[in-house]
């Protein structure tokens, strides 16, 4: 059967996306897939090759998405920083993009399922990271010019830990963990980050 006359490929990698990042690439079929795109299996082979090609598209699409999100919400140019991070972490946890709870990240669940395995998909996740350390350090970077953090601050060191509070938080956020218990691991890692510098008289 032929593709539909109204195909749009965009939307349906959009929809790809979301059932992959609902369910994970194994436990997706290309039945999965078909029944969700509305397309025959040969269609669906005649589009984007196969699962794995189709996959990879769901993955740099969810990527260009979140980093936009990302960088958006990461920016301190007119906000004092503890709060730009404190919302930006809050955000990872209560506002995905369907308001549904439990998924986590799609970037951080492909990583546990095919991260090691997967070469192509190694090389978006370790992409995908390394964009979201780098906004983390212009924030803090700026923060620390500014005055709202100390001149001692080790940025690299509080980029780490910050980074790694977030991959936490996206595990726990997906296995349901309560929004409470995960705020309070948030402000203790804002607080990690030292008091506010004096300010001069």
């Amino acid at each position: 059967m032929a593709r539909p006359r109204q195909f749009d490929e965009k939307k349906a990698v959009t929809s790809a996306t979301e059932l992959f990042w609902r369910r994970g690439y194994h436990a997706t079929s290309v039945r999965d897939l078909g029944d969700e795109l509305k397309l025959t299996p040969s269609s669906l082979y005649r589009t984007f090759t196969d699962k794995h090609t189709l996959f990879l598209r769901a993955l740099d699409h969810y990527r260009a998405t979140e980093s936009t999100q990302a960088r958006r919400r990461l920016d301190a140019s007119d906000r004092p920083v503890r709060e730009v991070l404190r919302e930006w972490m809050l955000w990872l946890v209560t506002c995905p993009a369907d308001g549904t709870t439990g998924r986590g990240c799609f970037v951080v669940n492909t990583a546990t399922e095919l991260g090691t395995t997967d070469d192509q998909v190694h090389e978006r996740i370790e992409a995908a990271f390394t964009v979201t350390r780098q906004a983390l350090q212009a924030v803090l970077a700026e923060g620390r010019e500014r005055g709202e953090l100390s001149a001692d601050l080790d940025v690299d060191g509080a980029v780490e830990l910050l980074f790694t509070t977030v991959l936490g938080l996206r595990v726990r956020e997906r296995a349901g963990h309560d929004l409470e218990r995960l705020t309070t691991a948030i402000d203790l890692a804002i607080r990690a980050l030292g008091a506010a510098p004096a300010q001069s008289a």
